[in-house]
């Protein structure tokens, strides 16, 4: 799972459209990695409220529940790549799927807080593992004309998991009479809600019996022969087999496998490349999208808001995530990754100095904001999100992917990955405090990461937009 640094030509050929439909189902299924990943990010914000009364927490304990699981996920993540090249592509892949599943029962029936947090841990290394096995397995299997756009699958699976885990969550919570202690199928409905999540974890245990092994690791194992099979399966019979496997074998031999010591260097020890990868991926969080995502639900409760309707606003947030993303997709090799950014950044800017402004009419701990205020609150909220989805949630990783230099890629991408998941611990364990100190000024720290991320894309970062990654050297 490492990264060539010399360019081969393809020998590979479209798909043949009888095995296109095949194709698809071999992405989709590794996608459902995605969609998990997703959906045990977002499911724990219909808890959230609920977890805090059963258990009598105080917002600095509560915080720590929620983001415990990111913890897993950097652990999972930097385990992903070389538990891969040892076990394999798809064993990797039935690994996560283990731990989602008996993450999704413990975190269902806890004894306690501490174990419903071990359990949030499993199900964080599954999310980590998840994050990189699926989009490494898709790139290596899918027929080279249709990478770009079978690569997209992972992205979407994503938006798509957070989308579904916030519509279970309104219907477990009208079962259970619009109260997150109210008892369904024997469970209370916030148990239940984070329980559900067994359902597609062992759907994605499944469909990884019924898809191939990447032909890269078949290769790296010398099973030559099934390789063949895997690359005919999906790319046809009539190309030249043993081209494509000579091509493969080629990048493999030319590899260079990237370690943290060919990052240092500059005047701040690590390579400018790097610190303007970290500074992507930080802005990424500290503009504070996962609060939208893990604790939007209890957020509009402390302002008035109905649970069921904060429900459901949660939801209506998550499909604003998935229009948001389609607008990038289109857009991301029409316009540039700078230009997006920048309209995402100054709408982002935009959308939550409004939502501070709004909380600031909040006159103590769960009071209601005036109607007015309410309603811009929703609409800066969903435009936040919309304003995000098209800009830096799909931009930063596609900048990710192609600014590094080949010699020091693989490397690169991981530091720059764990500053990710440590930003997005860092605001996700603060953001209860903070709203308990300030909601409005929690919001205005946000916005003024948002606007300082202008500047930073303008002066630092170099447009990758129609460049091969050679160029990027």
């Amino acid at each position: 799972m490492t990264t060539s640094s010399a360019p081969v030509r393809s020998a590979g050929r479209p798909a043949a459209s009888d095995h296109l439909g095949h194709v698809i189902f071999i992405t989709a299924a590794a996608a459902m990695g995605g969609f998990l990943f997703g959906y045990d990010s977002s499911v724990i914000n219909g808890a959230v409220a609920a977890i805090r009364e059963k258990y009598s927490v105080g917002s600095g304990e509560l915080a720590q529940v929620v983001a415990v699981a990111l913890i897993g996920s950097a652990i999972g993540a930097a385990l992903a790549g070389r538990m891969a090249d040892r076990l394999g592509r798809i064993r990797v892949m039935q690994i996560a799927a283990a731990l989602f599943t008996v993450s999704a029962v413990g975190s269902a029936v806890p004894f306690a807080l501490w174990d419903l947090a071990l359990w949030r841990v499993l199900g964080g290394i599954g999310i980590g593992m998840a994050s990189v096995i699926g989009p490494a397995y898709i790139a290596e299997v899918a027929p080279p004309a249709y990478r770009g756009r079978l690569g997209s699958f992972q992205q979407a699976a994503i938006v798509i998991g957070i989308a579904v885990s916030q519509l279970a969550n309104y219907g477990i919570l009208q079962a259970a009479g619009g109260n997150q202690r109210g008892h369904v199928l024997g469970l209370e409905a916030w148990q239940l809600m984070l329980g559900v999540m067994v359902i597609p974890a062992v759907l994605y245990g499944l469909l990884s019996f019924a898809i191939p092994e990447s032909p890269r690791f078949l290769i790296s194992t010398g099973r030559i022969d099934r390789a063949k099979a895997v690359i005919a399966e999906v790319e046809g019979a009539g190309g030249d087999l043993d081209a494509r496997v000579a091509e493969i074998e080629h990048a493999m031999r030319s590899e260079h496998r990237s370690t943290f010591r060919d990052l240092i260097g500059g005047r701040f020890g690590l390579l400018p490349i790097v610190w303007v990868g970290i500074g992507l991926s930080v802005f990424q969080q500290l503009v504070g999208i996962n609060v939208a995502f893990y604790y939007s639900s209890t957020l509009w409760q402390s302002v008035g808001i109905n649970p069921s309707s904060s429900f459901l606003y949660s939801f209506t947030t998550s499909i604003i995530n998935i229009v948001g993303t389609v607008v990038a997709m289109i857009f991301v090799d029409r316009i540039g990754r700078k230009p997006l950014a920048v309209v995402g950044s100054a709408g982002m800017a935009i959308s939550l100095a409004l939502e501070a402004w709004a909380f600031s009419y909040r006159t103590g701990a769960d009071s209601a904001l005036p109607h007015g205020q309410g309603m811009l609150a929703l609409i800066a909220a969903h435009a936040f999100v919309f304003f995000f989805a098209l800009s830096w949630g799909v931009v930063v990783w596609v900048m990710l992917g192609e600014m590094f230099p080949n010699r020091v890629r693989a490397a690169a991408l991981g530091v720059a990955a764990a500053a990710q998941w440590i930003a997005n611990w860092l605001i996700t364990v603060t953001f209860p405090t903070l709203s308990d100190w300030n909601l409005s000024g929690t919001y205005v720290i946000y916005a003024v990461f948002a606007v300082l991320s202008i500047p930073f894309v303008l002066r630092f970062v170099r447009e990758t937009k129609g460049k091969s990654l050679e160029e990027m050297g």
